[in-house]
């Protein structure tokens, strides 16, 4: 083998999940086409949960000040994350460009390999490992490695060689993205529709503006590079009245409405990831922020089965989890498509669905949809509220008094049992695992003392792990943020969880 895991493609969902193998100390060799980054930034921003993520591998500080907000959008209709429990404000003005940079400066620095330059030509699986041919600056040469994982976007060269079925729904119009510098623009949201089309302005950092241009009725188009900035200029023309022309482009792109899901997001030893996996209409900017999420709900599992601590089995669980989220991501992506690029007969069902977000509900339902913080995976079934859902932020004190977090204690990509009762029986249940787990003994940090607002049994708030359920004594958290068990709560025992989740004692 040239290495256990071969990913293609540099973009941040190969990124996280070069990232995550490297934590786990698995080698990877990374394979881009690119001799270099665009610069190009078709997302802006992060949601809550890939802001959680980060800060789960201390990636977070290396954006420094970012600017969050809780307002947000669904389908051009304004929408407050604030009604979600915890912390789930966004990164808005993050350039994917940025977050490119920070991530191959993070990857690099945990040891991957990187090959820019690298185009990959064909793909062999032969049932023992997998046979990459590639076109780099030297020629061409095959490596070898045991499995292979694709991240190399919508039109991806893995999933096409592989085999891979993706079915959907082709492009029907066909819009447009440029940053501009040179002239200023008033803001338009998204959702702001005119008798053409729509169109959408929003400031960037740098003097940098952001349009978007989609007028009804335009066919998309075989394109072999990007659209003219004439055109956009053209097309913006026609819908607004106004004259952009003399703006200078930084970058200009097109893209469509297409929408397509893989049937499997692994066959054999071959696997799938972000835009390779699932492409759909821009909404939100959820797309770069669930390619990322199918990285790190991918990466330790891999890494379990290379090293051979877990059975191939577990690879399994990748695609029924994720694959599940990307069949919710196109749902949503469509449902908003129609409401912000249709036009005026659409205007009902908009205002009835303004009523409806009126609901605290309603809203609630929406925003956790789209910012990623309604994802639930079944972990073995139990009545604790968190149970396969994410692990929220909670500050704790140890035995020895130090601070931490339960952020903080992800930061190692492994699996966490945190023991909030002081329980011995527990951490010697769990002790065959102690190479995979780590069993922190803490408390909930309470900032008025012992017999304050917080108390020593849960952390106050509807989002502390305490919840509903009454006091949390044990959680088992997987290295991706998701608890796996609970005590009081989880149908099985400690042991049948460690087992299933970190292989064999």
């Amino acid at each position: 083998m040239d290495a256990p895991v071969i990913v293609v493609g540099a973009g941040p969902a190969g990124m996280m999940l070069a990232g995550e193998l490297r934590l786990a100390g698995v080698a990877v060799v990374v394979l881009e086409r690119l001799e270099r980054r665009t610069g190009e930034s078709r997302g802006l921003g992060f949601t809550a949960r890939t802001l959680e993520t980060f800060d789960q591998r201390g990636i977070l500080a290396r954006f420094g000040d970012v600017e969050t907000s809780t307002l947000g959008h669904f389908g051009g209709l304004p929408l407050d994350f604030g009604v979600l429990d915890g912390a789930c404000q966004a990164a808005k003005t993050v350039p994917q460009s940025v977050t490119e940079a920070h991530l191959e400066d993070w990857v690099t620095g945990l040891g991957a390999d990187i090959r820019r330059g690298h185009e990959v030509v064909a793909v062999h699986d032969d049932g023992d490992g997998v046979d990459v041919e590639v076109r780099g600056p030297d020629g061409r040469h095959t490596l070898r490695a045991a499995y292979l994982v694709g991240c190399d976007g919508g039109r991806s060269t893995v999933r096409k060689a592989a085999g891979f079925d993706f079915p959907g729904t082709a492009a029907t119009m066909e819009m447009y993205l440029a940053d501009i510098k040179g002239i200023e623009l008033k803001p338009r949201m998204i959702g702001e529709t005119l008798p053409g089309g729509m169109v959408m302005v929003g400031p960037l950092p740098g003097g940098t503006t952001r349009i978007v241009v989609c007028e009804r009725g335009t066919p998309p188009r075989r394109r072999e590079g990007p659209p003219s900035f004439d055109e956009v200029a053209a097309a913006w023309q026609r819908l607004t009245g106004d004259d952009i022309s003399a703006a200078e482009p930084v970058w200009v792109s097109a893209f469509g409405d297409a929408t397509r899901q893989v049937t499997e997001y692994r066959r054999g030893r071959v696997i799938l990831a972000g835009d390779s996996a699932h492409i759909h209409l821009p909404a939100g900017g959820q797309g770069m922020n669930t390619g990322i999420q199918d990285s790190v709900n991918l990466g330790w599992k891999l890494a379990a089965v290379v090293r051979g601590t877990a059975p191939p089995s577990l690879l399994d669980t990748y695609h029924s989890e994720r694959h599940a989220v990307g069949k919710r991501l196109l749902m949503n992506t469509r449902a908003q498509g129609l409401l912000f690029l249709s036009g005026a007969e659409v205007q009902p069902l908009r205002d009835s669905l303004r009523e409806l977000m009126a609901y605290e509900d309603v809203a609630r339902h929406l925003a956790a949809m789209v910012s990623g913080l309604e994802i639930s995976y079944e972990v073995g079934g139990g009545s604790h509220p968190l149970l396969g859902r994410r692990m929220p932020r909670l500050e704790l004190t140890t035995g020895s008094g130090e601070r931490t977090s339960s952020t903080e204690l992800l930061r190692p990509a492994r699996g966490v049992l945190l023991d909030l009762a002081d329980n011995p029986r527990l951490r010697r249940r769990a002790a065959a695992w102690s190479e995979r787990v780590d069993v922190v003994t803490a408390r909930p940090y309470a900032p008025s003392g012992p017999d304050g607002p917080d108390g020593p049994a849960g952390p106050a708030g509807p989002a502390g792990p305490a919840g509903p359920a009454g006091a949390t004594t044990a959680l088992l958290i997987r290295p991706d943020g998701y608890v796996a068990w609970a005590a009081p709560g989880s149908h099985h025992d400690l042991p049948m969880a460690l087992e299933r989740w970190f292989g064999a004692p």
